[in-house]
């Protein structure tokens, strides 16, 4: 029951996210800012929710087992990526979208997570996409989850990077 509990808390943490999202979204488009990469968009979306439903189904239909020298270090690992995942969306304020839209005439953040690492909210997503399976031992969710998400992400940064130009070039 627990594990449960932790999955619908990393999905009412999204749903967070979603309303996060939809406000930044209205106040970029105010802006005048353009999305870009959105066709891969739906992928995200779909790999993310079977993420939440590959835990439970898998920890549940395979009776895994709580191994707690695996699943409190992963537990370590999940609230890590989400004070990473917080400190991006603080970081960015109403420029953090969960789509990639950028808002003509504004500077690249380099404060914050974003002074080390490019894209440190990928670093966020590839985390708990391998820990949080493994809090309750779903090792197979980790990794189908993991492959699948390095082959969305690697669409994804691309097309943030494509975007990211963009701007650096209209500025």
């Amino acid at each position: 029951m627990p594990y449960f509990l932790l999955i619908v808390a990393v999905a009412a943490e999204r749903l967070a996210e979603l309303i996060v999202a939809r406000r930044n979204l209205t106040w970029s488009l105010a802006r005048g800012g353009r999305e870009s990469g959105h066709g891969h968009y739906p992928v995200i979306v779909v790999l993310h929710t079977g993420l939440l439903a590959g835990c439970l189904l898998e920890t549940y239909g395979a009776h895994r087992r709580f191994r707690p020298a695996l699943g409190r270090p992963m537990l370590a690992l999940v609230v890590a990526s989400q004070a990473l995942r917080w400190w991006c969306i603080a970081t960015l304020g109403h420029r953090w979208n969960t789509r990639i839209v950028v808002v003509p005439g504004t500077d690249l953040i380099r404060r914050g997570p974003y002074r080390w690492i490019r894209h440190p909210n990928y670093v966020a997503v590839v985390v708990e996409g391998a820990a949080l399976p493994l809090v309750h031992s779903a090792w197979v969710t980790a990794g189908t989850f993991t492959v699948l998400d390095a082959l969305v992400l690697r669409v994804r940064i691309r097309a943030e990077n494509a975007a990211l130009t963009e701007l650096v070039h209209d500025a």
